[in-house]
């Protein structure tokens, strides 16, 4: 019966958390005719869906307007709707606490919430990404606590979000989709789902084989990153550029794939997930020491931004304390507006605890929100002719499209380039490659 609503588009899609992951997800089960419910907790997202108004960049307001005005999408706090619903799509965040510990609150919570208000026949996926174990354990005792029976009464799988905002070449549909489900009917229900919306889905054994998948993606990226920022700081010792060797090597047609340094990572990813891994591995009697030093190398990329910007003063006659500082860029990546877990946070409060007065500017972030381990209350400094000559160092740390990088070189006094966006060479006396 399920499977028949999906095929007729009759069934009714419930999709809990409306953030990077959600509301993409909304917008590609609309696209394809289906009637969508969004829930999410905080009722100034859904205000603003309801108004019309988006709160992600790549997605316009348009597409938010369009979808209300033929009555087949919703956004609401109120949970009890999950009981219409015939597929609830879980995408809430998993990030990780002061110890590094998996911080699963937000998806036990919501499947308690689920469990609450499900019944027989629903199909019940989580995109969040997390530990192996999570749903075919932790998530479905919850939910059998009802009664129900997991591949009997109801249907369970893990398909993770591979979501990059402003992938210019990828998108939620043309992302390859991985599947796994509780048992083969939950493998069924699920693949039928999302081949409704997703031009490929690739199936796996198990839930845990896709929880698994996802950790692997992220593990190998942060490994990588790593690797070239460890390059970064010896190349720079040794009067080597960096990105000309790693533009070098990236002409080698295999066996050689270019990654990237920069101030640290960012994004809900790359910094938080191997580490559910290394939380997990523990189980199992054994130390994931490639995540723990890849952990160790990213996280201590500001420090070497702020070393970088204290030796490049000191050579001017200038002290870090009372300098005049402005950071370029807040989002984790170029020309996107999501901060989250971005690097900047950390340099922006190591600036200041140096003594530096700090501004930042970033077109597409207005206002600092408040994270979770940072609370800066900034607004995005203008930059014009009389801004940027003010500042002792400008430093870039997101490399947005929207800079004029030619024109920024003929106005700041000195600039720390963390991304080589201004393409100079180490002997340039107004650039610092840091």
């Amino acid at each position: 019966m399920l499977l028949e609503k999906i095929q007729n588009r009759k069934a009714k899609i419930g999709i809990i958390g409306l953030g990077y992951v959600g509301l993409p997800l909304v917008r590609e089960f609309h696209r394809s005719g289906f009637q969508v419910t969004g829930f999410d907790v905080d009722d100034t997202k859904v205000n603003a869906l309801m108004s019309g108004t988006s709160y992600i960049k790549h997605i316009p307001s348009e597409v938010i307007r369009e979808m209300i005005s033929d009555g087949q999408f919703q956004a609401t706090v109120d949970f009890p709707q999950l009981t219409e619903e015939d597929a609830i799509i879980i995408c809430v965040p998993t990030p990780l606490n002061t110890n590094r510990e998996p911080e699963m609150t937000y998806v036990f919570d919501t499947t308690r919430t689920v469990a609450k208000y499900m019944r027989k026949g629903q199909l019940i996926v989580l995109e969040s990404t997390t530990y192996p174990g999570t749903t075919d354990e932790d998530m479905r005792a919850i939910l059998e606590n009802t009664g129900l029976l997991a591949g009997q009464d109801f249907y369970l799988a893990f398909s993770p979000e591979r979501e990059d905002p402003n992938n210019s070449k990828y998108s939620t549909r043309t992302i390859p989709k991985v599947v796994g489900g509780y048992t083969p009917k939950c493998l069924e229900a699920a693949l039928a789902l999302y081949n409704s919306i997703i031009e490929r889905t690739v199936p796996v054994s198990s839930t845990r084989v896709a929880e698994a998948t996802k950790l692997l993606e992220n593990i190998f990226r942060a490994v990588n990153i790593a690797l070239v920022n460890e390059m970064k700081i010896l190349f720079d010792r040794m009067g080597i550029d960096v990105w000309e060797v790693i533009n070098a090597a990236a002409t080698k047609p295999f066996g050689y794939t270019p990654f990237y340094p920069g101030p640290g990572l960012g994004g809900h990813c790359i910094p938080i997930d191997p580490f559910y891994l290394t939380w997990k591995a523990r189980e199992y009697d054994f130390n994931t020491r490639f995540i723990e030093l890849a952990g160790e190398i990213n996280t201590s990329m500001p420090y070497y931004v702020i070393q970088k910007t204290m030796d490049a003063l000191n050579e001017r006659g200038k002290s870090i304390k009372g300098a005049k500082i402005l950071v370029l860029g807040i989002a984790y990546k170029k020309d996107i507006d999501d901060p989250r877990e971005s690097p900047s946070f950390k340099v922006i409060e190591l600036y200041q605890s140096k003594g530096a007065i700090v501004d930042y500017n970033d077109p597409y972030v207005p206002v600092l929100p408040k994270m979770r381990h940072h609370s800066l209350s900034m607004k995005s400094t203008p930059l014009d002719e009389h801004t940027v000559p003010s500042y002792d160092a400008v430093v870039i740390l997101t490399d947005h499209s929207k800079y004029d990088y030619k024109w920024l070189y003929s106005k700041a006094n000195m600039i720390i380039d963390t991304r080589n966006a201004m393409q100079t060479s180490l002997d340039d006396e107004k650039v610092v490659k840091a």
